[in-house]
């Protein structure tokens, strides 16, 4: 979730077909079905944890291992919100993260989920960088790439956007996209992004509504200023409450609890053997501006 504006191993062979693009098989590598019970699985998801605002002056702390917070039952993966005092901030909610345990370079990373509701309601699904290998600073240098994010003063109206060093809000040149969704929080959509050597493209279902592309600029300082996507990334799942984004319209005190539901999380790789998972990398510098 970007700063202020924003299966189990297997070798099943699938097909996805968007509107704009030429079928491509997928094979499955990782995934979360949520078939059991209890807190999320520590082999997959870990926690991020703690209540400074996170760069977006968010109102919740995010806890650890708390069933409140997040929790599977019924297939699904719930991360509630709820308006409790915990560690001086007044909302508790969760974050998880696969870094770690799901690192990759390249793929299909597809989510199904039902969103939350109400003023104040930040839900997100996202990928960041599992390490500091470009530039000066993690953030932005080392690129984020947001799959879903909805806030819930826009209800039904999702975003995938991308940000690096030269695409960022802080200079208003972020890269990204939205869609109306309808019943986007009574029923179950599948967000997902599909990222190539070439591209990165942003889907809700089968509908493709987002693109962004290497431009492959030959000077090797402006190309990471633009493109660092070619190294490993990890999936995020987490409900903020509030902040510069999801506060932007104040936050509704009387909705709560509220929760983001998943059904699953999949990864995908390119069935041809030219995009594999990685969990290894050299510190590349680059710290020119």
């Amino acid at each position: 979730m970007h700063l202020y504006t924003r299966y189990i191993l297997t070798a099943i062979a699938v097909s996805f077909c968007g509107p704009l693009e030429a079928e491509t098989n997928w094979r499955l590598v990782w995934s979360d079905e949520f078939d059991y019970t209890g807190l999320p699985d520590s082999s997959r998801w870990s926690y991020d944890v703690g209540g400074h605002g996170w760069g977006n002056g968010e109102e919740q702390f995010y806890t650890r291992e708390r069933t409140q917070n997040a929790r599977v039952e019924d297939g699904v993966l719930t991360i509630e919100a709820r308006r409790e005092y915990k560690e001086g901030r007044p909302y508790t909610s969760a974050r998880l993260v696969t870094k770690g345990k799901g690192d990759w370079t390249y793929g299909r990373f597809e989510v199904r989920a039902r969103l939350p509701s109400g003023r104040g309601t930040w839900p997100a699904i996202w990928m960041l960088a599992s390490h500091n290998t470009y530039g000066q600073n993690y953030w932005p240098d080392n690129g984020e790439i947001d799959i879903m994010e909805h806030v819930g003063y826009d209800p039904d109206v999702v975003h995938a956007t991308i940000h690096t060093l030269a695409f960022n809000h802080t200079m208003g040149t972020q890269r990204g996209a939205q869609l109306r969704v309808p019943k986007a929080r009574e029923a179950f959509h599948t967000y997902s992004v599909e990222w190539t050597p070439e591209e990165i493209r942003g889907y809700v279902d089968t509908t493709h509504y987002y693109t962004f592309k290497n431009q492959r600029l030959s000077n090797r300082q402006a190309n990471f200023r633009q493109w660092p996507f070619d190294r490993p990334f990890h999936l995020i799942l987490n409900l903020a409450v509030g902040g510069m984004w999801g506060g932007a319209q104040g936050i509704d005190h009387a909705i709560w609890p509220q929760k983001m539901e998943v059904d699953y999380v999949r990864v995908y790789e390119v069935d041809d053997g030219t995009a594999v998972e990685s969990q290894s990398w050299g510190q590349v510098k680059v710290d020119e501006r």
